[in-house]
């Protein structure tokens, strides 16, 4: 008995020891990584001077063509990210103006995202690298139900996360292997093959969203001009008044839901493709960008 609990203990104190390495090893290769996600690319940088900063999810990812600001002389970049929340895009935003980014302009994607206050898994979870390196990322995870998990169990967070942040991902960013997600100003643009070109979105409200308020407060206090959008779903969608719904809860934020209807601009019934998405920009920058 007493040599089986030795064994146990031993064994208990190196799994604890290799869990504490890898998650030095992992965390310290993400710490250098700037070139496979924008999080990263937010993370490890330095002071940037933008006109204009575009967040949101996928319906900004896909959305706001950044060569149209460009063209515009708007030194612009898209970090919509697809799957992400408004959890994810305020502490981004924060991320940003801890490096101290000069930001004239920040526009906001706010239509389906406001249904939902909680992290995105699949964005949220390339934040965690850091959590112990940041404390404003640690703090704006403290209030979730698995922070404790995390935070306080070495590795853990790259072993729940492995498609994302474990060894795959470790490996590509090791080895240097970049994406596309940062080409085109982070304009990430859709092609004409069509997705599911019906939706339903009668189950969704919108909720006096947390981080929505709080990327306002942010622009306020950064005296940044703060430009909040409803982006484009195509004609075929039950549950349509959800944007009359947002209107009413949230008056300034502008409804372009309608400005851009016909299926050929479509990729699918919630995302335009590159057509739909230019001409949905050239509208924004008439509206807001006139000289």
């Amino acid at each position: 008995m007493k040599q089986f609990l030795i064994f146990t203990i031993k064994t208990i104190t190196i799994l604890l020891m290799a869990a504490v390495i890898l998650d030095y090893c992992y965390t310290s290769i993400y710490l250098k990584s700037n070139n496979r996600n924008k999080i990263e690319y937010v993370y490890n940088s330095k002071a940037k001077n933008y006109d204009v900063v575009l967040l949101g999810s996928s319906r900004a990812n896909n959305h706001f063509v950044t060569e149209m600001f460009e063209q515009k002389g708007l030194k612009t970049f898209n970090y919509g990210m697809s799957g992400g929340h408004l959890f994810e895009a305020s502490l981004l935003l924060k991320l940003m103006l801890e490096r101290n980014y000069k930001i004239k302009t920040l526009i906001l994607e706010a239509d389906l995202n406001l249904s939902n206050d909680k992290p995105s898994e699949t964005v949220g979870a390339k934040f965690l690298p850091y959590i112990h390196n940041s404390t404003i990322i640690k703090n704006h995870f403290l209030n979730e139900a698995y922070f404790n998990e995390y935070y306080y169990i070495p590795f853990y967070r790259y072993v729940k996360f492995d498609a994302l942040i474990g060894f795959r991902e470790f490996y590509k960013s090791i080895s240097k292997q970049s994406t596309n997600t940062l080409d085109k100003g982070g304009y990430h643009a859709l092609g004409n093959k069509k997705g599911n070109m019906k939706n339903d979105i009668r189950a969704l409200k919108p909720l006096k969203n947390k981080y929505y308020e709080e990327i306002k407060s942010i622009c306020v206090a950064n005296n940044i001009k703060f430009i909040a959008v409803m982006t484009p779903m195509c004609e075929n969608t039950k549950g349509i008044d959800y944007f009359d719904k947002v209107k009413k809860s949230y008056p300034e934020i502008y409804n372009y839901e309608n400005v851009v209807v016909e299926d050929k601009f479509f990729s699918s019934c919630g995302h335009m493709n590159d057509a739909g998405a230019r001409k949905f920009t050239a509208r924004i920058l008439k509206d807001f960008f006139k000289k």
